[in-house]
């Protein structure tokens, strides 16, 4: 004989199924852990006339279009800071000085090899028994020497990319236009945290004894989960992290010393590699083609 549900039970069972019926978005289960920062609405990304993030990489590469730069950079090493003085403004403008060595393109990056336009860019000079052989054999397959500093400059569109042996000299940019300068700043070792994230330390009195630059309490007990969260600030190494310093103005500019000067200050200690490039929150500079600015280039 089959089961029945006695009459109760078969008139709720019966109740909850017609309520599915009538509304099927609303859902019954309403238990479970509930999160504390639920998403907001906001009028920002709620309209109808907004396009459809797409996730393939031509639209990816669309949406960075104004972004990247037309041209590549260059590799400076930091010779140190001076100052100039302006006869017009009778400004006294503290500067750094840039050092262009032998800088050459050693390859390219292409959308349709690596997913994206990039110039790969060597500086300096090592000697062949201190290169390991796979980034030899890359040198020598381009019939470039063995570089000290290689590193790549995204650019906008195939353009972009100079041809493989070009020599970028130091007019290569021009008085007056604007650079990003990245580079890794100074290593300062390990450093507490007043040091380090500028904590104000603990009190000098109140029962606090020989841990007044300490942090203290590293995290919650129980009600935070007895556990210190991800990222906590704490005592730790500090310095040594890449750095960009965005829209510094060149000030002079000389080819046959390779000197670059730009207004302000660079991060990182004297000899340190700089990476400048057409700064990406300025005008680009008006020069007439890649090519004939890098023919320029080579001839002066």
């Amino acid at each position: 004989m089959v089961p029945r549900l006695p009459g109760g039970l078969l008139q709720l069972s019966q109740s909850l199924w017609d309520a599915q019926l009538i509304l099927p978005h609303v859902s019954v289960r309403n238990f479970g852990i509930r999160s504390l920062n639920p998403p907001k609405p906001s009028r920002f990304n709620n309209h109808p006339d907004l396009p459809i993030l797409e996730s393939t990489s031509t639209a990816a590469l669309a949406r960075k279009a104004n972004s990247l730069p037309l041209r590549t950079g260059a590799i400076g090493i930091k010779k140190g800071m001076t100052a100039i003085f302006d006869s017009e403004s009778g400004k006294r403008i503290p500067c750094t000085v840039l050092q262009l060595d032998r800088v050459e393109v050693v390859s390219h990056k292409t959308r349709q090899q690596h997913g994206y336009y990039a110039v790969q860019v060597g500086a300096g000079w090592k000697h062949p028994r201190n290169v390991n052989n796979s980034l030899l054999g890359h040198f020598s397959a381009n019939g470039i020497s063995p570089k000290r500093h290689v590193f790549e400059f995204r650019v906008k569109d195939e353009a972009g990319l100079l041809p493989v042996g070009k020599s970028i000299q130091a007019n290569w940019f021009q008085e007056g236009q604007y650079v990003d300068a990245r580079s890794n700043t100074k290593g300062k070792g390990f450093a507490g945290v007043m040091k380090r994230h500028g904590f104000h330390g603990q009190d000098r009195s109140h029962g606090v004894s020989l841990t007044h630059r300490s942090m203290g309490s590293a995290g919650p007990s129980q009600g935070g989960g007895s556990r210190v969260y991800p990222g906590k600030k704490m005592a730790g190494r500090m310095g040594n992290i890449q750095n960009t310093v965005q829209n510094l103005k060149i000030l002079k500019v000389d080819a046959e010393s390779g000197i670059v000067v730009v207004s302000g200050a660079v991060s990182g200690p004297k000899g340190c590699v700089v990476r400048i490039q057409d700064a990406i929150k300025k005008p680009w500079p008006e020069v007439a083609s890649t090519e004939t600015a890098s023919e320029a280039a080579t001839a002066a």
